[in-house]
């Protein structure tokens, strides 16, 4: 088995240039298509070109004894550097490249980066908890920090209860150009708990408007006297891209429910996620996804009231340590980040601080 020499790891500043960021894409798809679940959320992607991302790029390339050309970009990992305490980071290696030291390599160079900033740990998603994922945190010796459930409804068999909303309270769309501000205030207050969602910038919304995606109808906002409470932000996936989904089957999400902690213990949030759903069903959709924190058992017990199933989930493991004699052998797999919003979440893109107040997808 060759050692981990055999790889080259670059670092690179954001943002990438066009040809590695469609390399590091193509490598997404390859390995998506091997393990049945995308291994980098949709947060990691979107900062791919984003040249104010705070984010450290990690680029394999090369593997002694596999033919040229068999894959350009060989592993990446993108570690975000953003927080003083905590690196976030999510990683993947070609399906064709495993178990020849890539992520490794790739986990060794991200605690290089994490360790820049003395004390500072590193945390690494693993999307879909998988066999190769879970080998490789184990051989690594990486504890799981935090587990992200993604649960599922048949809005057919399950339709959304009619929303009762507060008195007073009135909903809209959003209005591009006009809402980004008032909805990041208030996102920040309600996720102001949560490491990704609520760090969420102008440039991060921005990029989720220019998305093929986003559909402002689907973006409802919830308002009293002309003061923004909360929102439900839906998302659409195209056909066959949504975990679980028939290759002709488009399904709806769940992308993010917040509510002003100022307007909390209304029942708002409740009232948002049945709009949401709502507006998903009206759109033809058979089916709709969220995120959940596994360990919000008020939130899941809710949720499955309403006919939501666990369909899969994503862990963070703590990498800031590796286990004494990990290396080559570690059999590295798909060891990357989840769906939502920064789903999504975020990705990727993936919280709910309660049943009727926060939520956040991929």
């Amino acid at each position: 088995m060759p050692d981990d020499d055999a790889t080259t790891v670059l670092a690179l500043p954001a943002p990438l240039d066009e040809r590695t960021s469609a390399l590091v894409r193509a490598l997404q798809r390859d390995a998506a298509a091997q393990d049945g679940v995308p291994p980098l959320s949709e947060q990691p992607l979107l900062r791919l070109r984003d040249a104010e991302a705070p984010v450290v790029h990690l680029v394999a390339h090369g593997v002694a004894g596999v033919p040229a050309g068999t894959a350009e970009v060989v592993g990446y990992a993108q570690v975000d550097v953003g927080s003083t305490t905590t690196a976030r980071a999510e990683l993947v290696v070609h399906p064709d490249h495993r178990r020849r030291g890539v992520g490794s390599a790739l986990l060794d160079a991200a605690r290089a980066r994490a360790a820049a900033v003395p004390g500072r740990r590193l945390h690494v998603w693993a999307h879909g908890d998988l066999p190769a994922a879970r080998a490789l945190a184990a051989a690594q010796g990486m504890p799981v920090v935090r587990e992200l459930l993604l649960m599922g409804v048949d809005l057919d068999a399950h339709p959304p209860a009619a929303p009762t909303l507060p008195p007073g309270v009135r909903v809209r769309a959003f209005v591009p150009g006009q809402d980004e501000d008032a909805w990041r205030r208030v996102n920040a207050r309600a996720f102001a708990h949560h490491p990704e969602q609520g760090r969420m910038t102008s440039d991060d919304l921005r990029s989720r408007e220019a998305e093929a995606w986003f559909d402002a109808a689907g973006f409802l906002l919830a308002e009293r006297d002309g003061v923004l409470l909360g929102s439900v932000w839906t998302k659409v996936h195209p056909a066959g891209e949504a975990p679980g989904a028939a290759p002709d089957e488009r399904v709806g999400e769940i992308y993010v429910v917040g509510v002003d902690p100022d307007a909390q213990g209304l029942g708002l949030g409740r009232a948002l996620t049945a709009l949401g759903l709502t507006h998903l069903r009206d759109a033809g959709l058979r089916r709709a996804l969220l995120y959940t924190e596994a360990d919000n058992t008020v939130a899941v017990h809710t949720y499955g009231r309403a006919g939501f199933t666990t369909v899969s989930a994503d862990v963070m493991h703590d990498a800031t340590e590796a286990a004494v004699g990990a290396g080559d052998d570690a059999p590295d797999g798909a060891v990357g980040g989840a769906s939502g919003g920064t789903s999504g979440t975020p990705h990727p893109q993936d919280t709910t601080s309660s049943p009727s107040d926060a939520t956040m997808g991929a």
